[in-house]
């Protein structure tokens, strides 16, 4: 799928931390929040990311699913797949990413999905839930989608570790 004029790449991607978040087992990636994140906007194609409470080294991780502290997210727009694929595998984001299993359930389903957004929409986490669960039920479509969905994507091919779970 091409992607529609006037529109940004969105993506949601959750997991269920192994702790709490003040749980020494998940120091490491708790103390990486802020530089991860950070380096996130300040990539070229960075347009929006879901904040929480904006303390130091709690990332988006007080916005709870279900309300199970453990279950976090991150939500984020960018002006296209290029410039995700870009973090997610050319940075020391693909180093956290591919240590995930030493902080995360293997959930054992899709816990990542991306759509279009028009320019400007800044989605909310119901939006992106509602879009992971289509995904889930559904498969790729025009609206939910994962990597291989994307004619654009090409990075997660050979950048992508062995699945731990879904992707």
């Amino acid at each position: 799928m091409m992607q529609p004029a006037g529109h940004q790449l969105a993506e949601l991607n959750v997991g269920r931390l192994l702790a709490p978040t003040d749980d020494p087992r998940v120091a490491e990636f708790m103390g990486a929040l802020d530089r991860i994140n950070g380096l996130g906007k300040r990539m070229p194609g960075f347009v929006w990311m879901m904040e929480g409470s904006g303390e130091p080294g709690k990332g988006n991780t007080e916005t709870k699913i279900d309300g199970d502290a453990q279950f976090v997210s991150n939500l984020t727009v960018w002006e296209n797949v290029e410039t995700l694929e870009a973090f997610v595998w050319n940075t020391v984001h693909r180093a956290f990413y591919e240590r995930r299993a030493e902080w995360f359930e293997v959930l054992g389903r899709m816990h990542f999905v991306m759509w279009w957004v028009p320019a400007g929409h800044k989605p909310t986490l119901e939006e992106g839930l509602a879009r992971l669960a289509a995904l889930q039920a559904n498969g790729n479509s025009d609206q939910a989608f994962g990597w291989s969905y994307l004619k654009e994507a090409q990075a997660w091919k050979t950048h992508g570790c062995a699945q731990v779970a879904a992707e």
